[in-house]
């Protein structure tokens, strides 16, 4: 099988820099597995890596779709294969960065989307409930057929909630368990998957920080310009922690200062959703950061990893 390599972790964890200077080492290209650096014009909200700080290593799926295009798992993948075939043509090892651990996990395993047709009545039926009864109502639904998936999925994924409950009244079946199915079957691939992390304190303390910068850098700037341009809550890629929020504020007439708490609280949330993923993976090496004497350390260690199998 040939060799990738794989560096995730929750959002704030330091993966960026990390994937940087392992490229650097192994001769790598990089290929996102963010959801939302995917997406032009999100760059503060996303912590999206500049062109100037690729050092020079090419990236893949950062900048490439427009925010009212529909991105998910299965154009992920599809996106994805392709871009390691071109990796592997350039005499490169692809290097998957990023935290959607489901993105990752369709590639590495090569999990078939089983497709159903779709039941835009049910769809409709779903998306005016949660209008009317709120997003936490309609992940209670999922919650009693599909706790598995409502663990996984946030109440603010409204698309991804609805798909699941669509899923099990359509064959009966919880998408989870689909999904766990296929996670049984074999790597596609020869690999390495490191989880970057650091102690929860100093993981959080991070997150706050972040937003903070963000706040400086002008996210509610970002996010006005893409309302300016057509951009609206219900879309997927304004679901994205710090956009919701922001138009929710920005709609609704309330304090930004609320917002940004809002973001620290829902992006720390999220970094333990994360977590509670990448603990059930299979084969994954941990980067405990606080372990490491030194920066140096941690990459010598990652190195020294990734030639077992390059």
């Amino acid at each position: 099988m040939k060799p990738i390599i794989i560096i995730t972790g929750p959002t704030a964890a330091g993966k960026t820099s990390l994937s940087i200077d392992v490229a650097k080492e192994i001769n790598a290209e990089i290929i996102s597995a963010d959801s939302m650096q995917v997406y032009r014009g999100m760059d503060i909200g996303t912590a999206k890596i500049m062109p100037e700080e690729m050092c020079g290593i090419k990236h893949y799926l950062i900048d490439e779709f427009e925010p009212e295009n529909e991105f998910n798992v299965a154009i992920f993948k599809e996106k994805c294969n392709n871009y390691i075939e071109q990796i592997y043509s350039h005499g490169k090892v692809p290097l998957i960065v990023g935290g959607t651990g489901f993105y990752i996990q369709a590639v590495l395993y090569n999990i078939n989307f089983k497709e159903t047709e779709a039941d835009y009545k049910y769809r409709d039926s779903l998306w005016n409930f949660a209008k009317e009864h709120g997003v936490d109502e309609l992940h209670k639904k999922l919650q009693k057929v599909d706790k598995t998936s409502a663990d996984a999925i946030h109440p603010n994924n409204v698309k991804r909630v609805i798909r699941a409950l669509e899923y099990y009244k359509q064959t009966g079946t919880p998408i989870s368990l689909h999904n766990k199915e296929e996670r049984q079957k074999k790597p596609a691939y020869n690999f390495k998957y490191f989880v970057v992390n650091l102690p929860r304190d100093i993981l959080y303390n991070r997150i706050d920080k972040r937003v903070d910068q963000m706040r400086k850098a002008g996210l509610e700037n970002e996010v006005k310009a893409l309302m300016a341009k057509g951009c609206t809550k219900d879309m997927v890629s304004m679901q994205g922690l710090g956009y919701k929020e922001i138009i929710n504020a920005i709609e609704n007439g309330t304090s930004l200062d609320t917002a940004f708490e809002k973001i620290k609280q829902e992006t720390r949330h999220f970094a333990k959703r994360q977590l509670t993923w990448f603990r059930r993976e299979k084969d994954v090496l941990w980067l405990e950061k606080d372990k490491f004497a030194s920066e140096t350390e941690l990459l010598e260690y990652c190195i020294s990893e990734c030639k077992k199998i390059l």
